[in-house]
């Protein structure tokens, strides 16, 4: 990885190629320093935009500054230190500079700003999340703890360009040693393991002896997971504790890539094979905002498990009342409509990317949210906000406490779901788009679409805006009685995602999935 890190330092972006500018997608900037879209100058200009976005937004408090175990994740960070700490800011980061997670950065900050009178934190992680080895990233959490939303993005992004496009003339930055001698050390990790009990059941788990292991998978759950065995006596063993930023010990995911993809099962082979070994075992995605459950039956489709951490929850959770709503993504399984339904609770049904739940779990009114992609967060047991921004550790930990309460492993409790709400049948299908195609998704509307049928069942609705905020998708769905698709293009390569689901079988699912592309091919 020495020619990444190189290439980190000695490449310099040219601002007025798109390819190279700062772009914040839905989990801030991504990009590689071989390519000139990730490098030391993106990090100077990002770093500078958020202190002058701190600036007009009067957040005057420490800033918690996290980062994975990727290789251009170190460098990026102590860049982006030389700068905070060049501007005055109160820059808060783990003791002795050790790997800082997602959710503990998120619920630093919620921790921080719920004491009474003190300036308002906010925090930065640098990481590129499940992507491979040579990928880095950055990503800015408010106040509120959770993922930045699209103005703040939008303002960050326009002033790091500009800040680029200047030659970063107007950013300050001190020596490396300074700016590690000047920042605050702080017990994040210790802090977060010590509130866990008041999110999840952690005596009924330990109570229970469940044989549970957990696989990090090389990042920032390591020292959470032995800090929780340590701590909170359970029978869990780490299976895995290497740290290498080439993630070479990582099992070839699906298309031959190193990818550290907690949900998908190539990726988490070695976990698979330990499975009978253990009652319960847990993957973790570098920055740990992502979850994978293992049981006796395998890899828990991430769909399946937020159904029963949704209907487990609903059940076990009396602090929370009866108002609050339950937050899913348009693309998760309506299976967990289903669930919701039943339970008699309100759902919120939100576009994809996790910010749309922030608000929700920030201020209380939601008591959970997830999306398809293996992300979630809940309440605490007095229904207070937990994190704001998705915490795989805790979902992990969910499932230990359903089967130390219920006896049941998730997917015995995924069983029983389907025989009272019928089993669906999922699928992600890539096509082919021009960026003309691209375009027209966003002019799509019920009436162009034209499509009154679908496999066999009448369209019951067809929706450009998602029904929970009235935001737009970003494309469409179109729902049956039986099943429904999703569309929307992709915001990195020429495609476009369909989404789809039966609850009638494959050949039915087959059957949406054709006559949706048929449907776009015409519309588009």
């Amino acid at each position: 990885m020495q020619d990444v890190i190189q290439a980190f330092h000695d490449i310099q972006p040219d601002p007025a190629d798109s390819a190279q500018a700062v772009s914040f997608g839905t989990s801030g900037h991504r990009g590689r320093s071989l390519a000139g879209s990730f490098n030391r100058r993106h990090i100077l200009a990002v770093a500078q935009a958020v202190v002058d976005y701190r600036t007009e937004a009067g957040t005057i408090g420490p800033l918690y500054l996290g980062r994975d175990s990727h290789a251009l994740s170190r460098p990026a960070w102590e860049t982006a230190l030389q700068v905070l700490i060049a501007n005055g800011v109160e820059v808060r980061i783990e003791r002795h500079g050790e790997l800082t997670a997602t959710p503990v950065i998120s619920r630093a900050i919620l921790a921080h700003n719920d004491e009474a009178g003190v300036p308002r934190a906010d925090g930065l992680i640098v990481t590129p999340s499940h992507n491979p080895p040579e990928d880095g990233g950055i990503k800015y959490n408010p106040p509120h703890g959770g993922p930045a939303d699209g103005e703040a993005t939008g303002w960050i992004e326009r002033r790091a360009n500009e800040l680029l496009s200047q030659g970063l003339d107007s950013v300050a930055k001190v020596s490396l040693d300074e700016a590690l001698g000047r920042a605050v050390r702080h017990d994040m990790v210790g802090e977060y393991v010590d509130a866990l009990a008041s999110v999840v059941d952690l005596p009924s788990i330990a109570a229970s002896g469940l044989r549970l292991a957990a696989d990090p998978m090389g990042g920032t759950a390591l020292p959470i997971w032995q800090a929780i065995v340590e701590r909170h006596g359970l029978n869990l063993a780490v299976v895995n504790t290497e740290l290498d930023a080439s993630f070479a010990f990582m099992p070839a995911d699906h298309d031959g890539k190193t990818r550290m993809d907690c949900s998908s099962p190539a990726a988490m082979a070695n976990l698979l094979a330990m499975k009978e070994d253990f009652d319960l075992a847990f993957g973790n995605d570098p920055d740990a905002d992502r979850h994978g459950i293992v049981d006796a039956a395998g890899l828990m489709n991430p769909n399946h498990y937020l159904a029963v951490a949704i209907d487990y929850l609903l059940t076990h959770r009396p602090g929370w009342g009866d108002e609050r709503k339950v937050g899913k993504t348009l693309v998760s399984s309506s299976i967990i409509d289903r669930v919701v339904a039943a339970r008699n609770r309100v759902l919120h049904e939100v576009p994809v990317g996790f910010k749309w739940f922030v608000d929700g779990l920030h201020e209380g009114w939601l008591a959970f949210g997830g999306e398809e992609s293996a992300g979630a967060s809940f309440l605490t047991f007095d229904g207070r906000p937990w994190s704001t921004d998705k915490d795989g550790i805790l979902l992990c930990l969910l499932a230990a406490e359903l089967m130390a309460v219920t006896g049941n492993s998730p997917s015995e409790a995924y069983f029983e779901l389907t025989e009272r709400h019928g089993a669906p049948y999922y699928r992600r299908v890539d096509s082919a788009c021009s960026p003309e195609q691209q375009q027209a998704f966003k002019r799509l509307d019920p009436a162009s679409l034209g499509v009154t049928t679908l496999a066999g069942d009448a369209v019951e609705r067809v929706l450009v805006k998602a029904p929970g905020n009235d935001a737009p998708i970003g494309g469409l769905k179109v729902e049956t009685a039986n099943g429904w698709f999703a569309a929307r293009p992709s915001g990195t390569e020429p495609l476009y995602k369909i989404y789809a689901e039966s609850f009638r079988g494959e050949a039915h699912l087959q059957a949406l999935i054709e006559e949706a592309q048929a449907a776009l091919a015409e519309a588009l």
